[in-house]
């Protein structure tokens, strides 16, 4: 899987990922993930309370590896596994580790995540999986294969859900207001879709610490953490949101009404004084929950 946990996924792109093409969204991915490094290193922060020194740390669908470097520096006694599908994505992990000098105690592994992690040469004490979950179909079944690749004691710590990203007030001035939601809504629609065709896919309430109580992990915590980036952006942040925003137009553009399809492009369009490049009032809001679960000694 290649979330590198644009809620890979922001996940959130937009939420057609029976299309995506993971290889291809490669530097829009890792431009999500660094800026949000500030959430991933308070979350890694938090997980000592559970993992203070893991020995071995996998992150199960790692995408381009920049949140299984973070824990490598986060963890400097950890060894860590990047595990992914796409080889271009952990290609990026193992050149961004050598570059971060931590290669030396940072591998990858490639395999879905739906044949299990058997593969492993050592069970894990900390399992990371930011919004790989859901591209699996039989995500019970995923996740038991997670608790199973733990050592005892170990923890899956799971991001999924949270909220939708935010970038501009209701009323933007141009347009109807209320766009983003309108836009959360076809995603959705396109969630459930891409959910319903996944190979092997299997119906499942999405109450998390209930699913990782039922194959044998004890839900221990959930917390959920937030990237606030206020008005008026930084350069950086203002360039994720216009590639956040492009990537919905590519995916959803079809699917939009044609007032909301004239107002997004308005948003792109860096000539138009109205556009992301020139709004003062563009901010990025995201929030992403993380469930704990323990493996028992």
């Amino acid at each position: 899987m290649a979330h590198d946990h644009d809620q890979r996924h922001e996940s959130h792109a937009a939420h057609d990922h029976a299309h995506m093409d993971f290889a291809k969204m490669l530097p829009y991915l890792e431009q999500e993930a660094e800026l949000s490094s500030p959430l991933y290193a308070s979350v890694a922060d938090w997980l000592r309370e559970w993992q203070p020194e893991p020995e071995m740390i996998v992150d199960a669908g790692s995408g381009p590896g920049v949140v299984s470097c973070l824990l490598a520096g986060t963890f400097p006694q950890a060894r860590v596994v990047a595990v992914d599908a796409v080889e271009p994505l952990l290609d990026r992990a193992r050149e961004r580790a050598e570059r971060l000098g931590v290669a030396d105690r940072f591998s990858t592994l490639r395999t879905e995540l739906d044949d299990g992690l058997d593969d492993l040469e050592y069970p894990a004490d900390l399992l990371w999986a930011s919004r790989s979950l859901h591209h699996v179909g039989d995500q019970r079944a995923a996740l038991a294969g997670f608790a199973r690749a733990l050592a005892p004691g170990g923890a899956v710590a799971l991001l999924e859900g949270g909220l939708p990203a935010r970038y501009f007030p209701r009323d933007i001035g141009i347009g109807r207001p209320g766009l983003q939601s309108r836009i959360d809504a076809i995603q959705e629609a396109g969630f459930a879709t891409m959910r319903a065709e996944l190979p092997g896919a299997v119906a499942e309430t999405e109450d998390w610490p209930a699913l990782m109580n039922a194959v044998g992990l004890c839900h221990t915590a959930t917390r959920t953490f937030l990237l606030d980036l206020p008005a008026p952006l930084t350069d950086d942040a203002r360039t994720f949101v216009v590639s956040s925003l492009t990537h919905r137009r590519e995916v959803l553009g079809e699917r939009l009404d044609a007032d909301d399809l004239a107002t997004v492009d308005r948003l792109l369009d860096p000539e138009d004084k109205a556009s992301v490049h020139h709004r003062p009032d563009a901010f990025l809001l995201m929030a992403h929950t993380v469930y704990v679960g323990v493996k028992p000694q």
